[in-house]
């Protein structure tokens, strides 16, 4: 028979010996947790403040240290949780807590446990305050420790920093009130436009609209929002033919419709539109706006009948100005005969012999000096009516300013010595040249030269000087030290036949030169101008666009070429002619001709005299510029082919008029050939050539052979 086992007898000799297999698994266990609890205690990132009953702090974890920079021995048994927060706040959090649970609370330690004191879950929010002084947000957890009679030992306080996710939190707010911002902006952008503005989606159903959609249909917004678009045009076909081309061609552009509201009224508008999209791309709709034009098409309607009236005007009054102009020429030559007869029989009077008697040569003096300044007032109306016309042909090309200059102060030096004028111009430095007619610039700087001379003081100075502009224009400046202009004087200025008040002066004119000189300016592309003071002087300006010194254009021509290709022609010397007033273009050619050892030029600046340097010398070839101070190339042209001695010297037309109808006119005046400026070297030798073999032998040979390397002007 067996012995009854003692359940005690044996649980105690295998507790005091070998530990039941419980009992091991619950020591595991509670050393498991243990350790779980000290890494979780322990842990760098909660702060577990752990205080007696008083709030005193009595463990102070390595995650406390680190978030609030105090150490543990210097908080343990020292000081509260409530000496580490906000002040502030604690008092508010007192003041909210009395108010929420009816019962007075203390501002301080109180205000932090009062909800964990009886039993309430409490987390909430608040700032601690490092050892540094420097603050941080905290989420905190307070927890009340209890014996096991269920009183009250202690608290723990575990607390998180919030200082990210306050940042997150602060910048969400941020991009959520910019979000509103953006979208109160749109909205307004939307809401203040004058036109109709509407979105739809992709099957043309309207998804937003403005108030001015709003008021073109007569509709609200809640019943357009899922309307088809066609439906509010009095042809929806056209409408829906809109939103298909959009939406195949990105965009559309002043498509035409009319807007039927719904009282009936229709609007004819103008419809502009584009697609939108996602920010992946996805197409979305169709952006659209439709302006009213109602108004704008009845002004169209309007404009297009006043053009029309404009346009029957303009060509009345062109008629009636071309009428006047033309009127004038032929007036303007008319008087030349009868005045060609009082001006020759009074300085024939004026030098008859016997003289005539003092009266009588003070009554010729008197007749003489009205003849010419009717002549002068003849030619300026015959300039004017020219230039208004359009009968002025311009020959433009690079002009020397210095030469020019030079020149018309030369021309007017006289007149200044008469009336004890000094003439100054500023020399400079390397050669200025601009784009110019040449002899409409020496009218123009003649016209304004003469006017300082005579409208300055006595004794006076007139100054010219040419500078930069800095627009790729030279200013041409004429300044005189006379009694100056006012202001009303300027604003009439370049009126015709406005003297401004000098008709009563001593000083005759016509009041036409300014006008002309004007007029001739801006047909050079240039523009001109005045600046005056009373009792200061004026200066008076001009500007024409500033040019390269001109060059020969070689084109790769070989100078010592060119010359070999006419050592088999050189058998005798030829005579050139050149009918040429710019010194600049006379320089040019000269060096081309130079290096034909069988050519000689000959020069001459004017048309009437080229004619007479033809007859008497008989050249091979003449080259002949179109625009002349006197006559033009072609009146030279037809002269000398009028003339037996002449007709058969070839003439070689040299010009800067270079459009194609300029080169068709030459031909057909019957130039030989037609050059435009600037001159290239072997195209105009090539025209030397067969011009040269045209005229044939004998032409130019007796009298070169007196006058031989003889070059005359």
């Amino acid at each position: 028979m067996s012995k009854p086992i003692h359940d005690g007898t044996i649980s105690g000799s295998l507790t005091g010996t070998v530990p039941s297999l419980v009992e091991v698994r619950r020591k595991a266990t509670l050393l498991k947790a243990g350790a779980l609890q000290k890494a979780i205690f322990n842990s760098a990132n909660f702060s577990s403040i752990a205080t007696d009953a008083n709030g005193v702090i009595q463990i102070f974890n390595v995650g406390a240290e680190r978030m609030l920079g105090y150490s543990a021995a210097e908080v343990k048994n020292k000081i509260t949780p409530a000496d580490i927060s906000d002040p502030q706040e604690l008092i508010a959090r007192a003041r909210a807590l009395s108010a929420e649970l009816s019962t007075p609370i203390t501002p301080g330690f109180e205000a932090l446990v009062f909800k964990a004191s009886r039993g309430i879950e409490d987390i909430y929010q608040l700032t601690y305050i490092r050892k540094d002084g420097s603050r941080f947000p905290a989420v905190v957890s307070v927890t009340a420790l209890r014996d096991a009679q269920d009183v009250i030992i202690g608290y723990l306080l575990i607390g998180t920093d919030n200082t990210a996710r306050k940042q997150i939190e602060a910048e969400q707010k941020k991009l959520d009130q910019r979000l509103r911002d953006q979208q109160f902006y749109t909205r307004s952008l939307i809401e203040s436009n004058i036109d109709a503005i509407m979105t739809t989606d992709p099957a043309g159903i309207i998804t937003d609209v403005n108030k001015q959609m709003e008021a073109l249909t007569g509709c609200t917004r809640d019943e357009l929002i899922g309307a088809p678009f066609k439906n509010y045009f009095t042809d929806p076909e056209r409408a829906e033919a809109a939103i298909t081309q959009v939406l195949s061609e990105k965009t559309v552009t002043d498509y035409e419709l009319t807007a039927r509201a719904r009282d009936g009224s229709e609007t004819v508008v103008s419809y502009n539109a584009t697609t939108f999209y996602d920010r992946d791309r996805r197409l979305q709709g169709v952006f659209a706006a439709a302006r009213d034009i109602t108004e704008r098409k009845r002004l169209d309607q309007v404009l297009q009948e006043k053009n029309v009236e404009l346009e029957r005007a303009t060509a009345v009054a062109e008629k009636a100005s071309l009428a006047k102009s033309d009127f004038l020429s032929s007036m303007s030559h008319e008087l030349r005969s009868p005045l060609n007869a009082i001006l020759g029989f009074a300085q024939l009077m004026e030098s008859d012999s016997p003289p005539p008697s003092t009266g009588q040569m003070e009554s010729i003096a008197q007749i003489l000096q009205a003849g010419w300044h009717l002549l002068k007032l003849i030619n300026e109306i015959l300039d004017l009516a020219k230039v208004e016309s359009g009968q002025v042909l311009l020959s433009e090309e690079p002009v020397s300013l210095a030469e020019v200059v030079l020149e018309c102060l030369a021309m007017v030096e006289p007149q200044a010595q008469q009336r004890g004028i000094a003439l100054t111009f500023s020399q400079f430095g390397i050669p200025r040249f601009i784009r110019a007619d040449r002899t409409r610039l020496k009218q123009v700087m003649i016209n304004l030269l003469s006017n300082a001379i005579k409208y300055n003081s006595k004794r006076g100075t007139v100054e010219v000087d040419c500078t930069d502009s800095g627009s790729g224009r030279i200013r041409v400046s004429i300044r005189d030290i006379g009694g100056g202009l006012g202001a009303e004087q300027l604003a009439q200025l370049f009126q015709p036949f406005n003297r401004l008040g000098q008709e009563a002066g001593g000083e005759e004119g016509t009041g036409i030169g300014l006008v002309v000189a004007k007029r001739l300016v801006e047909l050079m592309g240039g523009i001109i101008g005045v600046e005056s003071t009373v009792g200061t002087g004026s200066v008076f300006w001009f500007e024409l666009l500033a040019v390269v010194e001109p060059q020969l254009c070689m084109e790769g021509g070989n100078p010592t070429a060119l010359a070999q290709s006419h050592a088999a022609r050189a058998e005798r010397l030829h005579t050139v002619l050149y009918v040429e007033d710019n010194p600049a273009n006379m320089t040019l050619v000269g060096q081309v001709i130079a290096r034909a050892p069988d050519i000689r030029l000959l020069a001459a600046v004017n048309g009437t005299s080229g004619i007479e340097m033809a007859r008497g010398y008989r050249p091979d070839v003449i080259l002949v510029d179109i625009n002349l101070p006197d006559i033009s190339g072609f009146e030279v042209k037809k002269r000398l082919s009028s003339d037996p001695a002449t007709a058969d010297i070839p003439l070689i037309a040299i010009s800067a008029n270079a459009m194609p109808l300029d080169i068709e006119r030459g031909l057909k005046a019957g130039f030989f050939r037609y050059l435009t400026k600037p001159i290239k070297v072997p195209e105009f030798m090539e025209a030397m050539n067969a011009a040269l073999e045209f005229s044939g032998p004998g032409l130019g040979q007796g009298k070169m052979n007196e006058d031989e390397g003889r070059c005359s002007t």
